[in-house]
């Protein structure tokens, strides 16, 4: 009996076949991060303040400019970083008899001596565009109604969380190819009722069902390229496949500078995934689940396709393909916690997706509300990604998955505490450290990724990457409301939630098992006794290959 990985070798590991799937499947990861963290545009709250029709009337009037408008009009208020004009607030006053375009200072002495009444906005706001236009300003999300903008990306983080559960049962029941295909079709036309959501409720809704299937068909392509290629490149494809997220990280700013409309930016961002439904000819389905479901006969061919595709030969052997587990084994959401290893893997992988997604998303969305050029200040923040991917491929290679793992997190977290303590006027010391902690979070988000998918095997693989990165949803879900209600306690107290968080999920990594140059284990056996399983497939080696070649494979192996 043959094993997959045996097949591999002979087919070649990382060949034409293996390289064109890749360069396919890096596209899917850039509309990707254009959708997770696209509200940075299209969710843009520009200085606004209370609309006034008769203010209104007085600028036309007095030809005044809106930051005149504001400066003449707009209340001042005590807040906790000094005396800013209110964006809720304005004044209850009859501008025809207060103010003159010659004397545009306001006389309000008549009203209730030196106590000026305030009212709300009544009327609507005043936005100050430049040039921008977003879901915000059109549905006046601001003031006692600025939460909505919270729910907007927390319901996409709640369309993740239910979605990648489902597309997870799916790909590990039905088929990576099938799961992917299915999500993208659905992404597409989820992407095109966001873009012409006619109110609120309808946004809300239909961007609930645009993140139903849109990670999970993005973690199912994941899985499926691990599955393609050999154990020595599993890494690097993992690190890359991610890598090209941080690309769509930069592209997004420049599309945003080019579409200033939030409708248009939609159609933009969803656009790719039309071209997406083409791999259906383009793409195969994971030899490694065609085994675990007993479609020996289909793995066989896809074996032979790769093997030709690549130039290389198969021997006999390929006729013995089969699975480790020899029973057909369906995914079960019990297996992931029935067994004490599994149970602790879970677990630990769950907080870390969590972290990774707080402290990642909170720091890309905490961009919108420093003020300052928010493309150049994006563009900054997703060039730094890209030292991480490096950093993973020396890293890993030499020390392996945990230590890289756990100094990631805990770099990011000392990053967060030092950049919150750090004062206003020190801001070149802040943003440099500020970037520091950005990379290592970074680092650690692309290798919970790839370990997550190393630690379970075959038959319930998807489906456990699927469930742990749900609390990667939980986390996206709960992000905006402690990032924008916290920061208007304290502006630097998100910092200090994300430093206390991937200090703790550093530490955690520490429980987990090293995988480097480790098969990837096809039952829980392989999980809950490694040491055993080894052994007996070792043994399974030597008795079936000719003695002047067991060396070779079983270094090959192993």
């Amino acid at each position: 009996m043959t094993n997959f990985d045996e097949i591999l070798v002979e087919a070649g590991e990382f060949g034409r076949f293996q390289k064109r799937v890749f360069g396919l499947f890096c596209l899917v990861s850039m509309p990707w991060a254009c959708v997770y963290v696209g509200i940075v545009f299209q969710g843009f709250t520009p200085e606004h303040w209370c609309r006034n029709p008769a203010v209104e009337d007085l600028r036309g009037k007095c030809g005044w400019t809106l930051e005149e408008e504001r400066k003449y009009t707009v209340p001042l208020i005590n807040t906790t970083t000094g005396p800013a004009y209110s964006q809720c607030q304005r004044y209850d006053v009859d501008w025809n008899s207060t103010i003159s375009c010659g004397s545009p200072q306001p006389n309000f002495t008549f009203n209730h001596g030196n106590h000026v009444p305030l009212t709300t906005c009544q009327d609507g706001w005043v936005f100050d565009y430049k040039q921008r236009s977003s879901f915000v300003t059109e549905f006046n999300l601001v003031c006692s109604d600025a939460w909505m903008v919270d729910l907007f990306q927390s319901i996409l983080n709640l369309g993740f969380l239910v979605g990648t559960i489902v597309m997870g049962y799916v790909a590990d029941r039905y088929g990576r190819k099938l799961c992917f295909l299915a999500s993208t079709l659905a992404n597409a036309i989820t992407g095109i009722l966001v873009a012409i959501s006619p109110n609120y409720i309808a946004l809300v809704i239909f961007r609930g069902l645009f993140g139903l299937p849109m990670k999970g068909g993005w973690v199912t392509g994941y899985v499926l390229l691990t599955e393609l290629v050999g154990v020595d490149y599993r890494r690097t494809v993992g690190v890359i496949y991610q890598m090209f997220f941080s690309v769509g990280i930069l592209i997004l700013p420049l599309i945003a500078y080019l579409i200033p409309n939030w409708r248009w930016l939609q159609v933009a961002i969803t656009a790719p995934y039309f071209f997406f439904l083409l791999y259906y000819w383009w793409i195969p389905e994971s030899p490694r689940w065609l085994l675990s479901q007993n479609r020996t006969s289909e793995a066989v061919a896809l074996a032979k396709e790769i093997s030709k595709v690549n130039g290389k030969t198969l021997s006999k052997k390929v006729e013995t393909l089969t699975d480790d587990n020899e029973e057909l084994l369906r995914p079960s959401f019990l297996d992931l916690v029935r067994t004490p290893k599994m149970r602790k893997h879970t677990f630990i992988l769950m907080f870390n997706w969590f972290t990774s997604a707080v402290v990642y998303q909170g720091l890309i969305m905490r961009l919108g509300i420093l003020g300052g050029n928010v493309y150049i200040d994006f563009l900054i923040s997703g060039v730094v990604e890209f030292p991480a991917a490096f950093l993973i491929i020396v890293t890993i290679e030499r020390m392996g998955r945990r230590i890289p793992f756990t100094l990631s997190n805990v770099v990011s977290g000392a990053a967060c505490l030092i950049a919150a303590v750090i004062p206003e006027y020190a801001y070149w010391v802040k943003t440099v450290i500020a970037c520091i902690g950005r990379l290592g979070i970074t680092m650690a988000f692309e290798m919970v990724c790839f370990v997550n998918a190393e630690l379970y095997p075959t038959f319930v693989r998807n489906l456990a990457v699927s469930v742990c990165s749900t609390f990667c949803d939980i986390g996206g879900i709960v992000c905006p409301f402690l990032l924008y209600r916290l920061a208007v306690i304290w502006l630097e107290l998100p910092l200090v939630i994300f430093g206390i968080l991937a200090f703790i999920a550093g530490g955690l990594v520490l429980l987990l098992p090293e995988t480097k140059g480790m098969p990837l284990p096809e039952t829980i056996d392989d999980i809950e006794n490694p040491k055993r399983t080894k052994e007996t497939k070792n043994h399974q080696l030597v008795t079936l290959l000719p003695s002047d070649v067991t060396t070779n494979k079983d270094s090959t192996s192993v």
